[in-house]
């Protein structure tokens, strides 16, 4: 008898320890548009298969936890400091991370990171078969045999080094003209690069931001300025069929610290899918207050014409605001012409959007 007791308890202690235990995954929101999934993406980040210190498992389970969509492992073909305590194979890290990806439900993608000097600098390749074949010194040579593989490129932190040596060069040029080279990751862990927008803007590539993470990620709460940055990819299903045709037709947008950048055919129904603006809650003869609802992880900054200077509103992530505008003395009112200070479609130029009022 005292032996059951024993192990009832032990059972219920035990039982108690993994409820303790329980993984959390931490949605993020960002709305889905009418005609595409919004998937959270982090295409760029190491393990200790190269540069990284932890074990490509472990990427897999902190992306889960907050909230991701999909990820690509992207270790160094060319440097590998732990090469005199690893046996290191180029496709292992993700050969450890699939099953776990599979069980989390996380679309893993094949990746690697070419790593020359800069000028001409760092470089992804994604969604490759096999990595071994990107062993090699010559510098065009490997982005060859990238897109033999049908594998989708990008410029990694061009200005990491600084203006001058992070320039669009010659080999960016050929890469381009060769359609090789499909990206650019203007947003990279804490820093943004100003300079290198216009460049994917006036080309037409497509904007990336990732964490290029090597350490363990915290568990510090995200707030709209502190957060992982990530990539957005608007697909047209949740698969990695779907995910790597949306990247290389180039819908894409970058979050990095309560910004988003990216192409107005992108950011306009993201921003409408985000922005619900409902029912006049009161009027006077010339005001209307309105509620309007942020569906998204940013606070979104509107900025709007006004008499002396412009009006500012800021709607609060994940939150509803009431929120004051100009109204007729008579009938419904107009719509209102808004900038979105934070929804970038060139450097320094906000998507514009026009708020309309439901009817009364």
């Amino acid at each position: 008898m005292r032996r059951s007791v024993v192990s009832f308890l032990t059972v219920v202690a035990v039982a108690g320890s993994f409820a303790l235990a329980a993984d959390v995954r931490r949605e993020i929101q960002f709305p889905d548009l009418p005609e595409a999934r919004t998937l959270k993406c982090d295409l760029h980040m190491h393990t200790v298969f190269s540069d990284g210190l932890v074990w490509p498992t472990v990427r897999v389970v902190e992306a889960w936890r907050q909230g991701l969509d999909a990820i690509a492992l992207t270790d160094h073909i060319e440097y590998l400091p732990h090469k005199t305590d690893m046996n290191i194979k180029f496709n292992r890290s993700y050969e450890l991370a699939e099953g776990t990806a599979k069980l989390r439900n996380i679309l893993l993608v094949r990746g690697a990171e070419i790593t020359r000097d800069t000028p001409p600098g760092h470089f992804n390749a994604i969604f490759l078969k096999d990595n071994t074949p990107l062993d090699t010194k010559d510098f065009y040579e490997v982005f060859d045999r990238a897109a033999k593989q049908g594998a989708f490129i990008t410029w990694n932190h061009p200005g990491w080094q600084g203006l001058e040596r992070g320039k669009w060069g010659e080999q960016q040029t050929r890469l381009f003209e060769k359609k090789q080279l499909r990206a650019i990751e203007i947003c990279n862990g804490d820093e943004y690069y100003p300079e290198a927008f216009p460049w994917a803007v006036e080309r037409n590539l497509a904007v990336l931001g990732c964490s290029d993470e090597h350490e363990p990620f915290g568990d510090t709460p995200w707030t709209p300025e502190n957060h992982r940055t990530l990539t957005l990819v608007f697909a047209k299903e949740r698969t990695l069929d779907s995910l790597r045709e949306a990247m290389f037709a180039g819908r894409t947008a970058a979050w990095w610290k309560n910004q988003l950048f990216g192409r107005e055919e992108e950011l306009a129904p993201l921003f409408a899918a985000c922005v619900e603006v409902g029912p006049i809650r009161q009027r006077t003869d010339d005001r209307i207050c309105v509620e309007i609802r942020n569906r998204c992880e940013m606070d979104i900054q509107l900025e709007r014409d006004g008499k002396e200077k412009p009006i500012v509103t800021v709607l609060p992530a994940k939150a509803t605001s009431l929120v004051v505008f100009p109204a007729p003395k008579t009938g419904d009112p107009e719509p209102v012409n808004c900038r979105v200070t934070n929804f970038l479609i060139g450097p320094n130029k906000p998507l514009n959007v026009k708020l309309t009022f439901p009817r009364s």
